[in-house]
Parts: structure tokens; sequence; C-alpha cells
């Protein structure tokens, strides 16, 4: 491969600061709402109903999420990490969330909504306390010398298990209703054997729209003809298309407002299980701007950019607490993914996307509406973008050198055990309180099992100490890590190419003197 080639990912329609027209612009932005509307309702659904809130309590929550999901991605594109990538609600937060909403002092609330209340309160001080940790170490310089020591080759299990970590657990929801959910995955996959003509007219780009509709059509007539009716309760209530509750119960219109449910309430041990579960979404998100950068065609993403982003991922993490969302924030895989499948990495369309979300934010009974698409169908979606994803941390290989024992030990190792390590924690769960990681805390117990639970967090441990370490004295370690090629791209100015991407639209220097 020639060198003009190797950093930068060949096919890309528009790189992140250029913009499709207008038209093309506001469809694509449609999509990334779409695709970031799906993760919001399947964190909402597992989490309100634990909390005791019921359809009226899950739609407020969800107009919350969207609200509060506009706010962050318009934050992250104009002074984060500048890059497109849209910020949604993370699973990781969702552990800690539901260890407050069934504990005991919860329990004493016989009245669902009122345990509502007092769950979203407890959790919004739990999410308060934990976005001061995000914001120093983004905004003091702690995650800029992190980001510094990273080779390609500790980027690959990073970003990789970004992706496939999320991967699992949407397969398994596709698995639920395979009759609604496979024909979406199909279709999706298709669409890549049209030919490249079609591609580069935007063909491919209704891919998503003409899946989810023949697929959620054909969900409706199952559901109209009774073909679930001799299935489990769980899983009709995941194929039925019927959501009328939740469009009923959603207001016409509703803005969300800070403290709306109440002043927050806090409890260390809360606030500590959370600030493990921000560490998750902090490093979690950092491959998923590592994705971005590579699938927009940018440039690789300076350490002082990714201490910023982080930053302002801690002021979204504040935001969520000010407002109740339930969970914190994080950079959405999915649409990180969305920009591999449209071949579209332009900021100013995740940009539009924040319109599509405050609109239907505001306007509650649309966005349940959209909301009611069965979520296997939404799983199958999600099977093909976290692909992508996981495929641009592989990308990083080229870079490395593959025939050093030292690489191969690195990668296989981080890979192995960040698949297992989730793996045996993820099955604690169904498990006896006296088993494997069972102590007296409740709240030590959540925050190992969320660090543990993160496939990439654990194999960023395993890969980053390794590389900085083993053979550390040998000539061959920089080469064979890809140092070498990251070199120039360490430093803000040092690429003519990186300014374009990451500058600040305003002067802002004096507040990030690191750019």
């Amino acid at each position: 491969m020639g060198e003009e080639n190797v950093d930068e990912i060949l096919g890309v329609a528009y790189c992140v600061p250029r913009s499709p027209s207008w038209p093309e612009g506001i469809f694509l932005g449609f999509l990334h709402f779409v695709v970031v509307l799906g993760t919001i309702t399947m964190a909402s659904s597992i989490l309100v109903p634990l909390m005791g809130g019921g359809n009226e309590e899950q739609a407020e929550m969800l107009e919350t999420l969207l609200f509060v999901a506009a706010i962050n991605t318009l934050m992250q594109t104009l002074f984060g990490t500048r890059l497109p990538v849209v910020m949604g609600p993370s699973y990781t937060f969702l552990i800690p969330a539901v260890s407050i909403a069934v504990s005991k002092r919860m329990s004493v609330f016989e009245d669902p909504h009122q345990r509502f209340i007092y769950s979203t309160r407890a959790i919004q001080g739990a999410l308060i306390g934990a976005s001061v940790f995000q914001m120093s170490i983004g905004f003091l310089g702690f995650w800029r010398i992190f980001a510094s020591c990273l080779s390609p080759l500790s980027v690959v299990p990073l970003v990789t298990l970004t992706g496939i970590g999320l991967f699992f657990s949407a397969f398994s929801t596709l698995l639920h209703c395979v009759e609604i959910a496979l024909p979406a995955f199909i279709l999706l996959l298709l669409f890549q054997y049209i030919p490249q003509r079609m591609k580069s007219s935007g063909v491919d780009c209704f891919a998503i729209v003409v899946s989810i509709g023949i697929a959620w059509a054909s969900a409706e007539f199952l559901t109209a003809a009774g073909a679930f009716k001799e299935r489990s309760v769980k899983i009709q209530k995941t194929c039925f298309t019927n959501q009328y509750a939740l469009i009923t119960a959603a207001p016409w219109i509703r803005v969300p407002r800070p403290f709306q449910w109440g002043p927050p309430s806090f409890n260390a041990g809360d606030i500590f299980a959370m600030l493990s579960a921000s560490l998750v979404a902090t490093v979690e998100s950092t491959g998923t701007f590592i994705a971005a950068s590579r699938l927009g065609k940018a440039t690789p993403t300076p350490p002082s950019v990714l201490g910023r982003g982080v930053g302002w991922l801690g002021i979204g993490t504040l935001l969520d607490g000010f407002f109740g969302t339930g969970t914190g924030s994080t950079a959405s895989v999915a649409n990180a993914g969305l920009l591999g499948l449209t071949r579209v990495g332009s900021r100013r369309v995740v940009q539009i996307s924040t319109g599509f979300m405050l609109f239907f934010s505001i306007l509650g009974k649309f966005g349940a509406s959209l909301a009611s698409v069965p979520l296997p169908i939404v799983a199958a979606i999600y099977c093909i973008l976290f692909s992508f994803v996981a495929s641009a941390g592989l990308g990083f290989l080229q870079f490395c050198n593959l025939n050093s024992y030292r690489s191969m030990l690195i990668l296989g190792l981080s890979l192995c055990i960040g698949l297992s390590v989730p793996q045996y924690f993820n099955d604690d769960l169904l498990l006896p309180k006296n088993d494997r990681l069972h102590t007296g805390s409740t709240w030590f117990n959540n925050t190992v099992q969320v660090l543990l639970l993160s496939p990439a967090t654990v194999a960023i441990v395993v890969a980053y100490f390794l590389d900085l370490t083993l053979h550390r004295g040998d000539t061959s370690t920089r080469r064979d890590s890809g140092r070498h090629w990251w070199e120039k791209f360490r430093n803000f100015n040092q690429d003519i190419r990186t300014k374009d991407f990451y500058s600040l639209p305003f002067n802002l220097s004096r507040f990030f003197p690191s750019i």
C-alpha cells in the first residue's frame, strides 16, 4: 500500500469538516437520530420499570434522554473532540443505577411513583459526583498524559472490543425475536452488495430506513396474526409492536428542565459506584472517538483533543445529573458505526441530528411513536454498525509488526483477557450471592463489577501495561508497536490536516493551552 494511503480509509464521501448538500445532510442527520433513539429506548425500557416507573415515567425519561443527548452532542462537536460523534446514554451506568433502584432504602416506598422519584434523585446525586472525576481528568490534562502513551498496538484491543463488547448484547437481543430481527439484518447486509456506482450516488444511505421499515411492517403483520401469543411474556413484550400505552402516556408538548424530579440526594457509596462507571464510559468513549476519527477520514486524534473531549464528556454527565436521565453519557458506538455504513463522516450531519433530537424530545407523542420499533429490529441493525467499529480497531494492525512475538503476546493476551474476564463476571450476575464477587459491601461489589464487565476497559489495562513495560529498552519496540507512524500526530500542530479536523470554532486557546 502506498504511503499516501496508509493513514486514511478510502471511499469516504465526506470527511469530518466537509458537508453534503442540505437535503442529503438532513436525511443523514435523521438516520443518526433513529440510531441513537434505539439506544435511548433500550436504556429507558430497562431502567424505568426497575425504578418503579410506568408508561408515563418511561415516556418522560425518554424525552429527557433525547433532550440531554442533543445538548451533549452539540457541545462535543463544537467544543470537545470536534469529531462526528453522537453522545447517548451509557449502559455502563445502569449497574449502579439499578443497584440504587432496588436497594433496601428504596423498598420502604410502597407507592411505585414515589420510589421512582426518590430513586431518580439518588441517581442524580451520584451522577453529579461522578462528573467531577471526568471533568478533572479531562481538563486538568491527566487523560492527555494517558493518551500520549497509547500506540496503534494498544489501541487495537481498545477500539475492537468497544465494538465487539456491545455486539454480544445486541446479538442476544436479536435472538429474542428472530422472526422480525433476522429480515432486518439480512436486508441491511444485502444492501452492501449493490454496485459501487450506486453507493456513490447515496443509494446505500437508505439501507437502514428500508430495512427497519420492512421488518417493522412484518412485525405488525405477525402481531396482528397472533404469531407471538403462545410465546413467553418476556418474548411477547419484546416482539409486540402495540406500544400504544407508551404513546398515550407521552405528553404532546413537554420541555425537560433541570431538577424536574426534585433536588438530588447524595450517598458516598453511590458516588463511588458511579465513579467507576464514569471511568469505564471514559475509556469506551475514547475508543469510540478513535474509531470515529478513523471512519470519518480524520487524522489520528491528538492526546490533547482526547483530553478535551473527556472534559466535555464530564460536563455531559453533569447535565445528566441535573436533568435526571437515570444514566450517564458516552459516545455512541452505533452512531460511530453509521459513519462507516454511510461513508459520510461529516460533523455537520451529526449537528443536524441534534435538531431532530430536540424536536422529538419536546413533541413527546411523535418521539414515543418512533420509539415503538421492536427492540430486536434495532439490535439487528446495531450488529452491522458495531462491526464497523470493531473493524476500525483491527485496521490499526497495519501499522504494527505482527511478525514480532512481543506484538503477538500483547495483542493476543489483551483480547483473550478482555473477552474472558467480563464473561466470567457476567455469569456471576446469575449466581447466588455467596459466589465469586460478593463482599459485604454493595458499593464495592458494584464498583469492581462495573470495571470488570467492560471488555474494552479490561483489554486496554492489559495492553497498555504490557506495551509500556515489555522489552521497553529494545530498539525494535517503537516500530513494532507502530509508534513511528503515530509520532507525527502526537502534537496538535505537527500535521497540517489536524487543525482542519480538530480546531475549536472560536478563540478558546486560553482555556485549552495544550492547543
